[in-house]
């Protein structure tokens, strides 16, 4: 047979294959089509709402001021999560470069195989002592750490009473057990009483709460919380994110602020805010919870290792805190300086005495368009709105950090008051 007919003979073949995966292939393309139609419809009614998240992109490091692209001169940053101004701190940069030397870029493995250094048990042990509890576990983050709590602790015949405004990580975590689940109204103290003894027939109860609702800026009321789990033979969760390092006289969170440090049972919290603002979270609690959590908590044994730069950075920044309580101490007189400059101007701030200030508008487009102009004052701020805080509560949610200048909090209350005005938020 001639090489051209051996040829023709290959080709019908699949010609009649391409042939009857023609119908399929169709229909392929038109499930991806229909897909993005539906796709572009829900983007464009984002749009429209005025809930659009436009991501602004920074060309340098994390602090107090930064460089946006499309601005030329630095901008000062009030909407980052850098309390103590520690993600560019000298020593806390330097802690990560040693480590990225000493310890590599990364273990490219889960803790249990070949995942873990002596930094991962160095750092566990310093959080351990930085809470005074028993011990500690990291994860990759704190939504990790919420995720795979609730669980492990919790089965069919134990109850988990939670705060309706509690983080969505928390959410999502309760979701994944299989205790009866009872949400109580938010911070309401009788309420979360009728739910208690509505779980008495229960083998464990668990009151779950955030420290402090990271939108409003609001302080659950812990001694009351702990009062009322004593009552009814209940444990107390709180979820520390937007307290550890700064709240508190040495800065060790809510539960010193509020003096129950010994009768909140389990803590969970980041290394991604306050403490150099990397990456990371964290579960402190009873030793035999911990190490249940290393046995059975998914995303701990199926996640990667903490990087080693980023183990670095977070304990040297825990370093300087178990050391002095200096950079915690001066949160609260700048606070208090915005706080009350705003109030006086006009505007309504919820929370109370918290770095986390929002400044509430209700209205979502107007949120985004005065976050704009702020920009354009040489102020960083982001609007919030729903899905990230409910309808009708649109906010610029301004955070104080250690790590501004007196003046720095003046030309951000400038900027509000000459946008706030331009948009007739205030006369």
């Amino acid at each position: 047979m001639s090489f051209s007919k051996v040829v023709r003979s290959l080709i019908k073949p699949a010609r009649g294959l391409l042939t009857s995966s023609e119908p399929n292939l169709k229909r392929s393309y038109a499930a991806v089509t229909e897909a993005k139609a539906v796709l572009e419809h829900e983007l464009d009614s984002i749009r429209a709402a005025g809930t659009w998240k436009a991501e602004r992109i920074i060309t340098s490091k994390q602090g107090p001021q930064i460089n946006v692209e499309g601005s030329r001169d630095s901008i000062l940053n009030f909407c980052a999560n850098n309390y103590l101004g520690l993600s560019s701190h000298p020593e806390v940069v330097q802690a990560g470069v040693d480590a990225l030397k000493t310890h590599g870029a990364g273990l490219s493995s889960v803790r249990f195989i070949c995942g873990t250094q002596d930094l991962h048990k160095n750092l566990e042990q310093k959080l351990a002592e930085f809470h005074e509890r028993e011990d500690c576990i990291l994860y990759a983050s704190c939504f990790d750490a919420n995720a795979g709590l609730f669980e492990v602790l919790l089965g069919p015949d134990d109850a988990v009473l939670s705060d309706e405004l509690n983080h969505a990580s928390i959410i999502d975590g309760i979701r994944l057990c299989r205790a009866k689940r009872l949400r109580y109204k938010h911070m309401d103290l009788k309420d979360l009483e009728e739910k208690l003894r509505e779980a008495q027939s229960s083998r464990m109860r668990l009151v779950v709460t955030d420290g402090v609702f990271s939108m409003d800026g609001d302080v659950a009321p812990l001694r009351g919380i702990c009062d009322l789990a004593e009552q009814y033979g209940a444990m107390v969760f709180i979820d520390e994110c937007h307290a550890t390092g700064f709240l508190g006289p040495r800065g060790r969170g809510t539960d010193e602020l509020l003096g129950v440090m010994d009768r909140v049972q389990i803590v969970n919290s980041t290394l991604g805010k306050a403490l150099g603002g990397a990456a990371g979270g964290y579960t402190v609690g009873p030793k035999p919870l911990i190490d249940l959590l290393r046995q059975r908590s998914r995303p701990y044994l199926f996640s990667n290792a903490l990087p080693p730069p980023v183990v670095g950075c977070a304990t040297r920044a825990v370093e300087l805190l178990l050391a002095s309580s200096e950079i915690a101490q001066s949160m609260t007189a700048k606070t208090m300086r915005f706080r009350n400059k705003m109030t006086q101007a006009g505007f309504t701030i919820s929370g109370s005495s918290h770095p986390i200030c929002p400044v509430m508008l209700g209205d979502a487009r107007l949120a985004s368009l005065m976050a704009d102009d702020m920009l354009k004052h040489g102020i960083y701020v982001i609007g919030f709105s729903y899905p990230v805080v409910p309808k009708g509560k649109a906010r610029i949610r301004v955070q104080i950090s250690a790590a501004h200048t007196d003046s720095d909090i003046d030309r951000c209350l400038d900027a509000f008051i000459q946008t706030g005005r331009k948009h007739g938020v205030i006369s």
